[in-house]
């Protein structure tokens, strides 16, 4: 068993023209074989060639198996820096000079992309093709911004004045929480909740299978004081969010935030991220609003010297010192 020349011919035109009357009668319906197809560009080496490994499919299995065994070989004998692409084809469409083409395309297009990799590019894309305003998305150093729906606007006014519409009732009542999310789809962040929410309501507030971002007026007694002081709390429950929603609440988080704070002029005195809504306790919150200060540091300790005496304590003189001066 060896390979041998079955057969060669002489270019009539440029390779494209010659390529396949050349290449196609060649290939057998169940017999395997390797041509050696020359282009008409040159490298250091000399002329370049294509490579084609042609097995089809109705051919027996031992023979795919002695051409796929002889196959390094067979380039390396030949020469590898004379190949400059290698084709392998079941059916002849795929060593035409068509399938040829399709495959120099293939190799220059990028890799494909897997589902989670296609999500981050388009909100990359999404990211950079942006506007200034309230109104529209815009890119910052920080993230990206949907637009901000009108009536979530109005509930952030609403909230810093201390009073909520309640629209789904159509009355008025005073609220101390709402919550706002992003509308993926249309790529704005709508209002979702104004439910009159006490502390001990929170946690019920927080959603287990989605991001949020909530705004909630802690009513507290600090120090003898009563206060009222506005808290944010970005929650995202881990993993069970898709990456495209975990991408997009993060990177919308910060330009939210910014326009609440510079445009709306209100004052959030606590910005929290959670996973749980279990986290939030009353003692949790109290805590993160009034951090614990440590007014009364320790001081470091000087160590104290080696025990027993360190004997008489001798003063040495340079030679000019023990000098006595002349009259």
């Amino acid at each position: 068993e060896q390979l041998i020349v079955g057969s060669s011919r002489q270019p009539a035109g440029s390779w494209e023209k010659d390529y396949d009357a050349f290449v196609l009668p060649l290939l057998e319906d169940k017999q395997p074989c390797y041509i050696l197809y020359r282009l008409d560009s040159q490298n250091a080496q000399g002329y370049e060639w294509i490579f084609i490994a042609w097995s089809p499919d109705h051919s027996p299995v031992r023979q795919k198996m002695l051409y796929a065994a002889t196959r390094a070989t067979l380039k390396k004998e030949f020469g590898g820096g004379h190949i400059k692409d290698e084709v392998f084809g079941t059916v002849q469409d795929d060593v035409s000079l068509n399938g040829y083409k399709k495959y120099l395309i293939s190799q220059s297009s990028p890799a494909p992309l897997t589902a989670a990799e296609e999500e981050l590019r388009q909100i990359k894309i999404n990211e950079v093709q942006t506007d200034v305003g309230v109104d529209t998305k815009h890119q910052t150093l920080q993230g990206v911004a949907f637009p901000i729906a009108k009536e979530a606007i109005q509930a952030l006014e609403k909230l810093k004045n201390k009073k909520l519409n309640y629209v789904q009732l159509a009355s008025i009542k005073y609220f101390n929480c709402f919550l706002i999310q992003i509308d993926m789809k249309n790529e704005t962040i709508i209002l979702a909740n104004t439910l009159h929410t006490e502390l001990k309501d929170l946690p019920k507030r927080i959603p287990k299978d989605a991001a949020r971002y909530h705004f909630f007026l802690y009513k507290h007694a600090h120090e003898g004081d009563y206060l009222e002081s506005i808290v944010f709390i970005y929650s995202m429950p881990g993993y069970t969010c898709s990456i495209r929603e975990r991408m997009l609440y993060s990177s919308c988080k910060s330009p939210l935030l910014e326009i609440v704070e510079r445009q709306l002029w209100m004052q959030i005195i606590r910005k929290i991220e959670i996973d749980n809504g279990d986290e939030l306790t009353a003692d949790f919150l109290y805590e993160e609003v009034h951090p614990k200060q440590h007014a009364h540091k320790q001081s470091f300790a000087k160590p104290k010297g080696p025990a027993g005496k360190r004997g008489i304590r001798r003063l040495i003189r340079g030679p000019a010192e023990t000098e006595t001066p002349s009259d």
